[in-house]
């Protein structure tokens, strides 16, 4: 197995074009001035320039602005509800706009998801090399559950892994996430350990057979 360090694992971010290699849809999609505000049934009200406001819905493609609604066009507001949206300037339907609990970037979490909040950049997946908190132990994530901390019960102690002494002080709500320690990887049969996953911080090593 190998540890692989990635370049670059930054965000997606928003970078404006030359206006006048777009289409005229598209170059006032980006260049007049717009409030864009999401409501409550997740669509969106653009309001431009001139006063008027219209209502977009992403899940249906839809605006009501006659250009959509008559000529049957891809807006300016359509356009610029997406420009919005991956300037993170504004969620997308079904999302809120969050910071990330460990480096503070700006990213969009499920509506019903409690902290702690976790960008892509943060978040862990299977083969991740990580660094516990208390112990500054490197290990290897082997998965993360849908099952939380005050849920998931540690065979060896009948506790949950919330209520391990360790664990004290971390987010009850965590996610667990299940690792093996970097240096028993090359064994045939490593032991899995169970911790939330606050206490467990993302480096920019991740393991590959």
């Amino acid at each position: 197995m190998t540890l692989i360090t990635p370049s670059d694992d930054s965000e997606p971010t928003a970078l404006a074009p030359d206006p006048e290699r777009l289409d005229s849809r598209a170059a006032r999609a980006w260049t007049e001035r717009m409030l864009v505000d999401r409501r409550e049934d997740d669509t969106y009200a653009v309001t431009t320039e001139s006063g008027h406001t219209y209502r977009v819905d992403l899940r249906e493609h839809s605006c009501s602005c006659p250009d959509h609604r008559i000529r049957g066009e891809q807006c300016k507001h359509l356009r610029r509800v997406a420009i919005e949206i991956t300037a993170r300037s504004v969620a997308p339907p079904g999302r809120e706009r969050a910071r990330c609990d460990v480096c503070g970037s700006v990213t969009f979490v499920p509506r019903d998801d409690g902290p702690p909040h976790r960008c892509r950049r943060c978040a862990l997946v299977p083969g991740d090399v990580v660094v516990d908190r208390e112990t500054g132990n490197r290990l290897v994530v082997a998965s993360v559950l849908d099952e939380r901390a005050d849920e998931y019960v540690i065979e060896a102690t009948g506790e949950t892994v919330a209520a391990y002494e360790r664990n004290d002080g971390y987010p009850a709500g965590d996610r667990v996430v299940e690792a093996t320690y970097l240096s028993d990887t090359r064994r045939s049969s490593s032991r899995r350990y169970a911790f939330p996953q606050s206490r467990l911080d993302r480096t920019d090593e991740s393991l590959v057979a």
